[in-house]
């Protein structure tokens, strides 16, 4: 197995330079929109909490350097439990939406006359 693998020539691969890129056509202009918009609020959202655990940290010290069960502190517990966890519904909450928007528009897409109709709108 190892004999056959052969690198790949990146050498030969060319730039594609972005100005030479046809437009995005409506549809995905307006799903890459939304998604970043989802993202960046999510985004937002999970660095207020991750910031806010050091600004707990020094305001309110004797509450989270407090011990809970064995051992372990409030910020660790913060740091650490909540914050994979905010981090996995997070991830739950874009991928649903984005397959929401998805659905949306694969419907909307088969229906011709509200196609037309979000073309005017747009």
């Amino acid at each position: 197995m190892a004999g056959e693998y052969t690198e790949y020539n990146y050498v030969a691969a060319d730039t594609i330079d972005v100005s030479e890129l046809e437009p995005l056509d409506p549809e995905t202009r307006q799903i890459m929109r939304s998604e970043f918009s989802t993202g960046l609020k999510l985004t937002v959202f999970y660095y207020i909490f991750i910031l806010s655990i050091p600004i707990l940290n020094w305001f309110a010290g004797g509450f989270m350097f407090s011990r809970m069960w064995g051992g372990m502190t409030y910020s660790w517990f913060l740091t650490s439990i909540v914050a994979m966890a905010m981090a996995f519904i997070i991830a739950y909450v874009h991928t649903s939406l984005y397959e929401k928007r998805l659905k949306n528009n694969q419907s909307n897409s088969s229906n011709p006359e509200a196609s037309s109709r979000e073309r005017r709108i747009m």
